[in-house]
């Protein structure tokens, strides 16, 4: 629980980055909707003046929080090498199985929650979640373009659709635990998406010269 709010020349003195995960936690768990300011300000440890001070109200509290989780994301993804783009992709997709003991954070993912109740969200907060599974789909794109630049895929592979595909296996790694899914399967799942990938072609060698040509 966070200092609520001492005030010192004007300024509440918290830790800004402990509360904004506080409130992450609060919203991720129950979503926006479910989310009350008593949830929040209890979670953070500021008072409602404090709170109403620093973030406006609840919604400019979520928008910063699920700002804050889509970028750590988009950084987590943006991070992923491989020695290939087909095998950075796979990598990528790797990095978010579920891992082996108990986790602290809640189950799925914040930006999918927040995308199931779009209908309920702030206008800003549903910015926020279009921009983020938008530039997503934009790292897995830049993989795919950069394949084709490499020579890994053919000029007229479905850049578009396969994005999507990918996003969309992206979202049931993350969510499909909670549903019971285990890491081997979804292991498995990845194996099976990766199959999408398109071969290139290949070049058909040439025919040997006949002596007459020659």
């Amino acid at each position: 629980m966070m200092s609520s709010g001492n005030v010192m020349s004007g300024k509440p003195q918290f830790d800004d980055d402990a509360v904004i995960n506080s409130a992450m936690d609060v919203f991720w768990r129950h979503g926006y909707s479910a989310s009350s300011i008593d949830q929040l300000t209890t979670a953070m440890g500021l008072s409602r003046s404090s709170m109403y001070k620093r973030f406006q109200d609840k919604d400019g509290l979520f928008q910063e929080v699920l700002s804050t989780y889509v970028d750590r994301v988009v950084r987590r993804m943006s991070a992923v090498r491989g020695e290939t783009k087909r095998q950075q992709l796979e990598a990528l997709l790797h990095e978010f199985l579920p891992k082996g003991g108990r986790s602290v954070r809640p189950a799925g993912c914040m930006l999918a929650r927040s995308c199931a109740e779009m209908v309920d969200l702030p206008p800003a907060g549903q910015s926020v979640a279009r921009q983020g599974l938008a530039q997503q789909r934009a790292i897995l794109m830049e993989i795919l373009r950069e394949a084709v630049a490499a020579g890994e895929l053919a000029l007229a592979a479905d850049i578009d659709g396969l994005s999507w595909h990918y996003l969309g296996v992206l979202q049931a790694i993350l969510n499909l635990p909670q549903a019971g899914a285990t890491a081997g399967e979804l292991r498995r799942v990845v194996e099976l998406a990766m199959t999408a990938w398109p071969l290139r072609p290949a070049v058909p060698a040439a025919l040997p010269l006949s002596r007459g040509e020659a």
